[in-house]
């Protein structure tokens, strides 16, 4: 069955909302400019050398079920946690991205390693459908005594949604029955009924894993299991209290303090401000999202709204990483975005990709699709290198040089979580309904499509992010009346349009302009984005960025590297009409437009063997280049700034 059949398990007239479907991402060819070559790198490379990682750092042994189990391969901490408890999750991570590249590119070694892990993960699950290696294999009497800490549905979660992928790509049931058979058990286990647990996972994850197993297997169980997730989420009196109650714990003791942390100290409708873990936040917003439909629930999509406009209204990085604190890895307070010391995890803008797409399938508005091309040009793509092998958990925005790529982490979810977004990028180009194409990003691709019974090949040839020139062709069997729902990004000032030569007005409506006709084989769209330098300044309660700019053009953010200007970026100024210019750099790691100006050095002189006087540095002039964020930390080592001081 494939991924886009599976959406179909329930039709969209069931609903009051009227969902976008997203096209199948294996419908969707990057046949050159910028995304090919990335897609090409994870397939080629960062599968691979992830399957090794994990084989190198112990990870597969723990799915040897059969054998005694060894050291610790994590140790355990003084919160009593060891990321091994949650080693499953990276397995399904990995399958998942590695799923998404097979069908169009097969790989019998990738294949192969995966049904190994498969065979492993069936032999060592428990009769009654249980599963998860930490528990199986050294703590059987545990399991389900401590939601609140140990993530033992948020590693389900992963590999449910590992089975998913891979039972699309292959059509193999094998890993799809196994982790259908511990849904069953979660069911028996969960609920309001008489003699089952009212938990929930504080790692939320395993709810949106659900509605993707509904949309595959359409079985109202799965549905209505995520829904009493989210449903009971927050609600009083804490069931994380009464389980710790029953360890013979304290709560009060309780290492973060506040549930707020997970997200869970108030019902999710109730909630106004996006709290708590940043991971964790991002997942139940996706999975009240899907869920907002699927229920036909205004008042989860309400909530999600409200959300959204905390998040992008007062707690966003430029760059659309989010969550600042390496604390509780989340959210601390309104407009304390600190970029040396931001933590902006991976894993939290590539979650928040999967939300801004679920909230652009049911409510078609610019503003999602707007951060989800944020996310996929800066806050997320940074996490991995331009070689595909080394990875950042953190996503700074300033550094002097400290902060080096890794080859692996103490907790590595974030290497396998970009992997998945990037292998299933052609997913977040393209929705339908109806006879409506909505066309969300932009990049050189051909995609195939089924829109309302009709077959339509859609070409994109450009060479965006880099410029804002796009040519669109149809391909159709027939002359056929379509609609095109064409993004005006945010960031643009003045786009034009052209059909088949002729000058066609736009006139965006939430961020979308709508060309509707009957079409022939052929058609040609062209669309033209200005793309100008432009520099951004933050809310003034921003303090960290106050007197400093940033500079995007396009969707691509800006830094300065030490490597490009020969001193730390920390005492460069630029002048508010300083002129920059855009050029294409062919050997800077791939290509890539580049920024050039002319600037000032904050100079030293008259400070010898001081750290003060009464005058200010004298500037001296300083030319400087400006490199796309997501490229930073490739070369040698050296400072790094996004916010820039202004002379």
């Amino acid at each position: 069955m494939s991924s886009s059949a599976s959406e179909k398990a329930v039709p969209a007239s069931a609903h009051s909302f009227e969902r976008y479907v997203p096209v199948d991402h294996t419908r969707v060819a990057f046949d050159g400019g910028f995304w090919k070559s990335w897609q090409q790198t994870v397939r080629d490379v960062t599968i691979p050398t992830q399957h090794q990682r994990l084989e190198e750092e112990g990870f597969l042994e723990v799915l040897d079920f059969d054998s005694p189990p060894g050291p610790l391969a994590r140790p355990i901490q003084p919160s009593g946690l060891s990321m091994q408890h949650f080693f499953d999750s990276d397995f399904g991570k990995w399958i998942e991205a590695a799923s998404y590249t097979l069908k169009n590119h097969p790989n019998p070694d990738i294949e192969a390693k995966i049904d190994a892990i498969v065979e492993k993960l069936e032999h060592g699950q428990m009769e009654d459908g249980y599963l998860n290696s930490w528990f199986i294999r050294r703590e059987p009497e545990k399991r389900w005594t401590n939601l609140r800490d140990l993530h033992e549905m948020y590693s389900m979660g992963h590999l449910l949604e590992g089975a998913v992928a891979y039972f699309e790509a292959t059509g193999k049931r094998r890993f799809l029955d196994v982790m259908i058979r511990a849904v069953d058990h979660i069911i028996e286990t969960f609920g309001t009924e008489p003699g089952k647990l009212r938990g929930y996972d504080a790692h939320e994850e395993i709810e949106l894993a659900l509605v993707k197993l509904y949309r595959v297997t359409g079985d109202p169980r799965h549905l209505k299991l995520a829904t009493f997730f989210v449903n009971e989420r927050g609600q009083m009196p804490s069931y994380f209290d009464e389980e710790a109650r029953r360890r013979g714990e304290d709560p009060a003791d309780y290492v973060f303090e506040t549930y707020a942390y997970s997200q869970a100290h108030k019902p999710v409708r109730e909630q106004n401000e996006v709290v708590g873990h940043a991971v964790r936040a991002m997942y139940l917003l996706s999975a009240m999202t899907d869920l907002a439909f699927e229920n036909d629930d205004p008042s989860l999509k309400d909530a999600a709204d409200r959300l959204f406009a905390d998040l992008t209204g007062r707690q966003l990085y430029v760059t659309g990483g989010l969550g600042p604190s390496g604390a509780n890895e989340g959210f601390t307070r309104a407009f304390d975005l600190p970029n040396e010391t931001a933590y902006a995890e991976t894993c939290a803008a590539v979650a928040l990709g999967f939300w801004c797409s679920r909230m652009a399938e049911i409510d078609l508005d610019g503003k999602y699709t707007d951060q989800l091309e944020t996310v996929l040009f800066n806050g997320a793509l940074s996490g991995i290198a331009r070689d595909g092998e080394h990875y950042f958990y953190e996503n700074v925005l300033e550094s002097h040089g400290e902060n080096r790529r890794w080859k692996w982490h103490y907790c590595p979810c974030c290497p396998t979580n970009i992997a998945r977004f990037i292998t299933s990028l052609g997913r977040y180009f393209y929705t339908t309904k109806g006879k409506e194409i909505a066309v969300h990003l932009y990049g050189a691709n051909s995609a195939e499509l089924d829109v309302d019974g009709t077959f339509v090949r859609l070409r994109q040839e450009t060479a965006y992010p880099w410029d804002g020139d796009i040519r669109i062709t149809l391909g159709l069997f027939q002359p056929t009346d379509l609609t095109l729902k064409l993004r005006i990004p945010g960031w643009c000032r003045n786009a034009r349009a052209t059909l088949d030569g002729r000058d066609i007005p736009l006139a965006p409506v939430n961020g979308y302009a709508e060309i509707s006709g009957r079409f022939e084989d052929g058609v040609e769209l062209r669309l033209h984005f200005d793309m100008p330098v432009e520099r951004l300044y933050a809310h003034p309660a921003v303090g960290e960025d106050a007197g400093r700019v940033a500079l995007r053009r396009g969707p691509v953010v800006y830094c300065v590297e030490e490597a490009d200007i020969g001193i730390e970026p920390q005492r460069l100024r630029i002048a508010p009409d300083a002129r920059l210019e855009p050029r294409y750099d062919a050997d800077l790691l791939g290509g890539a437009v580049v920024l050039e100006g002319e600037g000032f050095e904050a100079a030293t002189d008259g400070f010898e063997g001081g750290l003060y006087r009464t005058a200010p540095p004298p500037l001296k002039p300083r030319p400087f280049r400006a490199i796309p964020y997501h490229l930073w930390a490739n070369r040698d080592a050296g400072a790094m700034q996004v916010w820039l001081a202004e002379k």
